[in-house]
């Protein structure tokens, strides 16, 4: 990670949640965002493209198509609410590409599987470990909370 490491309290407030929202850009500069589970090992985060319904096959998934192009990202994890001396987010920046298995970071790609698997219930009966990873080299976190 960079200067702006997680600290314990941000690494709890990644860990605690469920869902992130991953923002990229096309060739155009046209932002597209979407939610994704998500796995954080400390220095990287990781996001399966799953089997779940598609409208398209995995290799023309727009937030594939936009990393391909420019592999700048913003990952928010947030909390909500209507009271809101309760709000808070995570901010991350990060580079990310594509992991496939059997290639040449198929190591990691499987350890990302088993972290995924650990975290999702529903992951261990997936065929993640067919399928590309989304891996994501932070730049920057940042944490704010209503709390202070």
């Amino acid at each position: 990670m960079t200067s702006q490491e997680a600290d314990e309290r941000t690494r709890q407030f990644i860990d605690s949640h469920r869902v992130a929202r991953l923002a990229t850009v096309d060739a155009s500069g046209h932002p597209t965002v979407v939610p994704i589970c998500y796995v954080f090992d400390g220095g990287r985060f990781y996001s399966a493209i799953d089997e779940k319904p598609k409208t398209v096959s995995a290799d023309r998934l727009k937030r594939l198509m936009n990393l391909a192009v420019d592999p700048r990202i913003s990952l928010v994890i947030d909390d909500y609410s209507e009271d809101w001396t309760q709000l808070g987010y995570v901010l991350v920046r990060g580079r990310a590409d594509v992991i496939e298995p059997g290639g040449r970071d198929a190591k990691e790609h499987s350890k990302a599987v088993e972290l995924l698997r650990e975290r999702y219930s529903q992951y261990r009966t997936k065929a993640i470990d067919r399928r590309p990873i989304i891996r994501i080299e932070v730049t920057r976190v940042r944490r704010w909370t209503s709390k202070g």
